[in-house]
Formats: structure tokens, C-alpha cells, sequence
């Protein structure tokens, strides 16, 4: 008999942690306490209780400075208190993902919000998780949250943390997920499901769907167990849980062909492997229920619905894709079998010659032919690959073939994959449509192979590659180094510029040696700035840049250009009340005094000249050393009848 054994079964890592902590309490001779069973499987804890470890049912019958081993399902705020008072050694085993939830009530709590959660109201990870906030609602499901809103008065209005067990079924999570956002004008969500739980069950269904016996190995107390067991059920007719090996029977395997096999994430490594030989020796059948007839019909039916069999492609029409499997049937592929990707034609998919695999939809032995499709296997390949690409954080590559409400469609081997819009990398409020047809890279976030189901993120890749681009720039910076970068943003001191991954910010007075207002008289967002580093402060990623030559000296420049009594266009920057400040050349400004401005007495500079003005002024004295320039606009204009004799 074949035996599937699904890859994710057993320990996860926080039960493993869990395990490895109270196992090496008792290889060290501390002989621990363990709050509770430290997971939820008969043998595992005999053995620690064998080794020397003993169980507490509270933290109150710890002795004081005992070694107290906290269990994978965590305990509330009050049992480690209550440990810490009576001077106990804790060794804390909550699950990471546990340890999540119970922040989120705690902050919950804090915030004066009411926390609620999707889970077993009695199962100690949910006692546990109570302890951390204050006044926890617990629904099974969606129903009962259904229910709760619509009976109590202001619960739709009030402000909602909603998270769920990490065990929870995903399909019971997001119904209940999909009521709160339908009733709830407040609400806080986290989903909180472990990916681990997620791929297990996932896994669990997508075999249980193809086999005739499905077996869970778990302890009865473990709701994960139980919730495999559900889940396969949906998909088999004979799903059976056992503990060990010893409640395999012949009776639970009889007439089996190919069995499944599965485990909580309670099931150690070596009771999965032992119920897993003792399934592969079973025969297929008991004996003596063969007969004859059912032995011929099995020799002669070669392909059964549901196999999967390789066979060479022999001919391609625009309906259906020939097939030679090397059998008394011919096989052929409907075009709609033969690929999930809409952009792709036959041709591009296979050609005349090629080895492929399929799967038997159907098989009509009076006619002689099978109905195959390779999209079907093809996705589950490569469901195994996006599930795969979720844990390993891989980059996938696709072709965005649609905007979405609300997002975007990418296609990644023949599979959907949504993309949110807050996730398409683009600005908030952006033409999605720009990307369609643009060949993306993206980073599968979320997988549900149940409700066909992928999310992606672009930015997430995007937002890693600037972080690789800023982690070059911090490792190679150096003052006066220059960078080519792109004006992010502006305020009225300064603008600042993306040099690839890092933002340094140009002060105003470094953007040129002209005297400016605001920086948007030089520059807008999204110009292009060759910049070069003043200083940078790697501890605080604190970077300034310049733009001005600081190797070219302005006062140098003016000396070059003009002597005393040149005349100069000069420009009007400040109006003070003895004068106004006027700039010569970039970097350099000269005075005119309020009596050099009109061949008049004026009251103010404001009656002739205004900021920002271009006038013709004659350079009436120069001070070298203390770099001060006099100029006079009265000098240049005609002088009143009876000064010339």
C-alpha cells in the first residue's frame, strides 16, 4: 500500500522549544516542575516525568527556587508573578507566535480596547492568553461573534482587537474576520494563525483529497489534532486519529489503495515513523475479500481517475492537445486543462515531441480514451513551490495581467496572485493600470491552497532591495563623497535626497552660494542632484549633503571680476531700515546705504527698491580684509542741475 506522508507533520518550533527546554532541565538533574503538560502528548511527558520532572496544576504548588518549566500554551500575567513572589527558577516555553497574542491583549488592555479572540474558550492557550488582557471575549466561530454584535448594545461602535488561536482554522478565522469588518466602525486586526498550524492543515486537506484512508497521529487532547482531523474529514470519508502505532488495525486500512498520514503538532518524530511502517506493511485488502472478477477488472482497467501518468504529446489542435500514454487508451488534454494562465497559448506550453506529466480526470474505457490535464498537476506543483516561497521568503517573478478592486492580478506559472494596491510599491492613489503587462518581482505573503488563494507583495521586494542599496552606501561613505540622487521631499530649511537607498537632507544654505528664500526656487521633487557628502553620523543614519562648490571661493571670484568703481547688476536679497543688502555675485553681498539708494531722502528702502529686485549699483568702496563692499545706486543716476560746474 502507498503511504503520502505530508512534509510539515510533527513537531513545529515553538512546541520543539518547548520540549528541548524541559528536556534539558531534566539532563541536568534539576529535576523541573511542569506547569501543565508541556505539550500536549501522553509520551513526551511520561518520559520527562521518567527522567525526574513532576506536574503542577498551579504555580502555587511550586517550591520555593524550584526550576518551573512554563508550557508551549503559555500561562497569564498573574501565574508568573505568582512564581516570581515564591522565588521559582522559570524556564519560559510559550510559543513565539502565543507570545504575540498575549502583547496584543496586553496592549489591547492599555489602549481601552475590548480584545477579542477566535478560539476554544477552554483551551490553555486561550486561558493563558486572557490573563494578559483584561475582559477577553472568546468566540468558537463566526456565528457566535455574529451573534454578540448584533445583540449588544454600542458593540459595533466600541473599538475591537480581534485576533485568533494559533491554531484556529483559517476558514473560521476569515468568515469571523469578514463579520467584524461587516458590523465593527472600530477595528484592530492581527492574524495571528501560526503559518506552520496554516501549512499543516493546508497539507493535510490537499492529501486527504486524494487518498482512500486518511490517518492523523496526535493526542486526543490536542486541538490542532482535532482540527486536522476536521479539516480531512471535509475531504475523505475515512479519516481516522490514532495516538501510536498500536491503534493501527487491518479493519481501519481494509480495501485501501493509497493512505494519507499526517500529525498534530504535538507527534513526536519517532511515533509518526512507526505509524508510518506499520501502515506500509498492511496489505491492501483483508484477506479473503478478493475475487476473481475484481482482480481481472483490476488488470485490465490499466488507468483509473486520479493517477497521474506521463505520456508524449503527439498532435495540437485549437481544442484539445494529443497525448500517447503507451496504454490501450488514447489520451487528450481540453485546452482548458492545459494551462491556468490566459496569456499563454498551446503552443506555448507544449510542443509535439515533449514528455509530460498528467492527471487522469477521467476515463472512459467504451470509447478507449482518458481525460488528462497538466494544469491541474502543474498547480499543485506549484502550490508547493508558493507555500515553499511564504516559509523561504523567495523572490517570485510574474507578468501583472489585470487591475483589481483594490489591487492588482500577477500571474506566476499559471497561478492568480493578488496583489493589494498598498503592496503594488506605487504611491497611495497611483494608476494601478500602469503596471499591467510589466514583468514584476514580488514576494509571496499569505497562501490558501483550500480557497485557491495567493496575496503578493511588490513593495516588500522593492523595500528590501533599498535596504540592501542602503546598507552599500553606509559600507562605502565617506565626506566628500559625490552621489547622483533624487530630491524626496522639501521643507523650508532644506531639501531631502535619495542617494540610493539612504535620505540625506541639503541644508538651504548649501543648496548654492546665492541667499534663497526657499529651496523651491532651485529645485522640485523628483530632480536629479549631483550631491556630494559634508558630514554623516552612521549611529544616528544621519547624513548632509551639499550641492554648492565649497572649493570655489566667492570672495575671490568678486575680486576677480570687479574693482572699485565698476558698475554691477547686483540683486535686492534683504531691505534692513539703514539699507538694503544686495547680491554681487553668488556668495557675496554688498551694502547700499538708505543715503546711497535715491538722490533724494527717503524714510525707508521699501520706497525704492523691493527683495528680489535687479538694479544697476556702482561699487563705491571695498574693505579686502574684512571682505565688505559698499555700493551705491544714488551714483549712477542723473545728477540734479547745478552739481556740474
Amino acid at each position: 500500500m502507498e503511504v503520502i506522508l505530508a512534509k510539515s507533520a510533527g513537531f513545529c518550533y515553538g512546541v520543539r522549544r518547548a520540549v528541548e527546554l524541559a528536556t534539558g532541565a531534566v539532563e541536568e538533574g534539576r529535576r523541573p516542575a511542569m506547569l501543565g503538560p508541556v505539550i500536549h502528548n501522553a509520551a513526551v511527558i511520561r518520559q520527562l516525568t521518567e527522567g525526574g520532572a513532576r506536574l503542577i496544576a498551579a504555580p502555587e504548588e511550586a517550591a520555593a527556587g524550584e526550576t518551573v518549566v512554563v508550557r508551549a500554551h503559555g500561562e497569564g500575567a498573574d501565574t508568573f508573578h505568582t512564581l516570581e513572589e515564591r522565588g521559582a527558577q522559570v524556564l519560559d516555553g510559550t510559543c513565539p507566535h502565543v507570545r504575540r497574542i498575549q502583547e496584543i491583549a496586553r496592549e489591547a488592555a492599555e489602549e481601552g480596547r475590548q480584545m477579542v479572540l477566535i478560539g476554544d474558550p477552554g483551551h490553555p492557550e486561550v486561558r493563558g492568553i486572557c490573563g494578559w488582557g483584561r475582559n477577553v471575549l472568546v468566540f468558537r466561530g463566526p456565528e457566535e461573534l455574529r451573534q454578540w454584535l448584533e445583540s449588544s448594545p454600542h458593540a459595533a461602535e466600541m473599538p475591537l482587537t480581534m485576533a485568533a488561536q494559533t491554531t484556529q482554522i483559517r476558514e473560521v478565522w476569515e468568515e469571523s474576520l469578514k463579520i467584524a469588518k461587516k458590523l465593527c466602525t472600530n477595528l484592530k486586526k492581527f492574524d495571528t494563525i501560526c503559518f506552520a498550524t496554516h501549512k499543516r492543515q493546508s497539507e493535510a486537506a490537499e492529501i486527504a483529497g486524494r487518498v482512500d484512508v486518511m490517518v492523523v497521529v496526535g493526542d486526543r487532547q490536542s486541538a490542532n489534532s482535532r482540527h486536522l482531523v476536521e479539516l480531512c474529514q471535509e475531504r475523505c470519508s475515512r479519516v481516522f486519529l490514532v495516538e501510536d502505532a498500536r491503534e493501527i488495525t487491518p479493519d481501519k486500512l481494509a480495501g485501501c489503495r493509497i493512505a494519507g498520514l499526517t500529525a498534530g503538532a504535538s507527534a513526536p518524530a519517532s511515533i509518526i515513523k512507526e505509524v508510518n511502517k506499520t501502515m506500509s506493511e498492511e496489505k491492501i485488502m483483508s484477506e479473503g475479500t478478493e475475487n476473481f472478477a475484481e482482480m481481472f477488472e483490476q488488470y485490465t482497467n490499466t488507468l483509473n481517475t486520479g493517477d497521474k501518468v506521463t505520456g508524449v504529446v503527439t498532435a495540437i489542435t485549437p481544442t484539445e492537445v494529443h497525448v500517447d500514454l503507451g496504454c490501450k487508451q488514447a489520451g487528450y488534454i481540453p485546452i482548458d486543462q492545459l494551462t491556468d494562465d490566459p496569456t499563454m497559448k498551446p503552443e506555448d506550453v507544449v510542443k509535439v515531441g515533449d514528455t509530460v506529466e498528467l492527471f487522469v480526470i477521467r476515463v472512459n474505457d467504451v470509447e478507449g480514451y482518458a481525460t488528462l490535464s497538466k494544469k491541474r498537476l502543474d498547480a499543485n506543483k506549484i502550490w508547493d513551490v508558493l507555500e515553499q516561497a511564504v516559509e523561504d521568503k523567495t523572490v517570485m517573478e510574474g507578468v501583472v495581467s489585470e487591475e483589481n478592486k483594490g489591487g492588482i492580478v500577477v500571474f506566476i506559472k499559471g497561478v492568480r496572485v493578488f496583489v493589494p494596491a498598498s503592496q503594488s510599491g506605487l504611491p497611495r492613489g497611483a494608476d494601478l493600470s500602469q503596471l499591467v503587462k510589466q514583468k514584476v518581482q514580488l514576494r509571496i505573503t499569505e497562501v490558501n491552497r483550500a480557497r485557491r488563494r495567493v496575496v503578493g507583495s511588490i513593495r516588500a521586494v522593492a523595500y528590501e532591495a533599498r535596504q540592501a542599496a542602503a546598507a552599500a552606501v553606509w559600507e562605502g561613505i565617506e565626506e566628500g563623497k559625490h552621489y547622483t540622487g533624487t530630491v524626496k521631499s522639501m521643507t523650508s530649511y532644506g531639501v531631502f535626497v535619495d542617494i540610493g537607498g539612504v535620505d540625506g537632507m541639503v541644508h538651504i544654505s548649501d543648496l548654492s552660494w546665492s541667499r534663497i528664500k526657499h529651496p523651491s526656487e532651485l529645485v522640485k521633487v523628483g530632480d536629479t542632484l549631483d550631491v556630494y557628502v559634508i558630514s554623516f553620523d552612521k549611529e544616528k543614519r544621519k547624513i548632509s549633503l551639499g550641492v554648492k562648490d565649497r572649493t570655489m571661493n566667492p570672495w575671490e571670484k568678486f575680486m576677480e571680476t570687479y574693482k572699485v568703481g565698476d558698475v554691477a547688476d547686483v540683486r535686492i536679497v534683504k531691505l534692513m531700515t539703514f539699507g538694503a543688502f544686495a547680491e554681487v555675485v553668488p556668495g557675496v553681498d554688498g551694502l547700499v546705504h538708505i543715503s546711497q539708494i535715491a538722490d533724494r531722502r527717503i524714510e525707508s528702502p521699501a520706497e525704492c527698491l523691493s527683495e528680489g529686485q535687479t538694479v544697476q549699483a556702482k561699487i563705491i568702496e571695498v574693505d579686502e580684509d574684512k571682505k565688505k563692499i559698499s555700493l551705491s545706486i544714488r551714483a549712477l543716476l542723473t545728477a540734479p542741475a547745478g552739481d556740474d560746474e
